[in-house]
């Protein structure tokens, strides 16, 4: 709160919708309790797409204002400024902000408050099922006695090709499962997908399998470790080791 009574715009990024509501909405301790009037509000959090439009709401009842911006890139991303951030809320608002967003990476407008958090759980939905196929091919071409580092390169320039293989196909290999993007945090995402889903009816097999094999990974003491972490959950499951390979 002390820090959002000098500022003209607040940027949080935090775990958990729990927190986004504890760090922005609480009543005497929230960003938005010590905001100005005409000052903003930016959770890049992925969270609900439906407390991204509380807060909006929030916000606009004491003439403020708020953006949903979640990111996708991990650490890499970021430390780069190349992040893709989805924005949701008022377009004015998103475009003003434009040139702060640039120092992060590339801004994309998806629409009124909450789309941004629809945008990056439909990425997340994305993401997941590329894993689970980047894990499973490996898991494959290393029974097939092929030489992984040879396999990697020779499908990255092809239809297999991926942001997912760029980003974790050598860290996979190297046994570097250093979190760019923790597994306990995948999780969350995954479940605020899977609710998303059953508000709209929709049965996404391939986002409950992922889901499945990720909480494994937590079962086993593994949601610190990064999501490339996944392969450990195949190779328990068919009882091979990359790392003897």
């Amino acid at each position: 709160m002390a820090v959002a009574a000098q500022s003209d715009v607040v940027f949080s990024i935090v775990g958990y919708p729990s927190d986004v509501r504890h760090v922005l909405l609480h009543p005497s301790s929230g960003a938005l309790s010590g905001l100005r009037p005409g000052g903003v509000l930016v959770d890049m959090t992925t969270s609900e797409p439906s407390l991204a439009v509380e807060i909006h709401s929030a916000a606009a009842a004491l003439s403020c204002s708020s953006v949903d911006a979640p990111v996708s890139g991990g650490d890499r991303g970021a430390k780069n400024a190349s992040l893709s951030i989805f924005a949701g809320g008022d377009g004015p608002t998103v475009r003003r902000l434009a040139p702060v967003f640039s120092l992060l990476g590339r801004v994309n407008y998806m629409g009124g408050p909450g789309k941004g958090q629809f945008a990056k759980l439909a990425n997340q939905i994305t993401i997941a099922s590329t894993m689970v196929g980047l894990i499973e091919g490996l898991i494959y071409a290393h029974k097939a006695g092929l030489d992984l580092s040879l396999y990697l390169d020779a499908i990255s320039t092809g239809a297999a090709g991926s942001k997912s293989l760029d980003l974790y196909g050598s860290r996979i290999l190297k046994r570097d499962f250093e979190a760019g993007f923790f597994v306990n945090h995948f999780v969350k995402d995954l479940g605020i997908c899977l609710k998303e889903c059953e508000n709209m009816g929709l049965a996404l097999p391939g986002l409950a399998l992922a889901q499945q094999l990720y909480l494994s990974l937590k079962a086993h003491g593994e949601g610190d470790l990064g999501t490339q972490a996944l392969i450990l959950a195949l190779e328990r499951l068919n009882n091979v080791s990359l790392e003897k390979a």
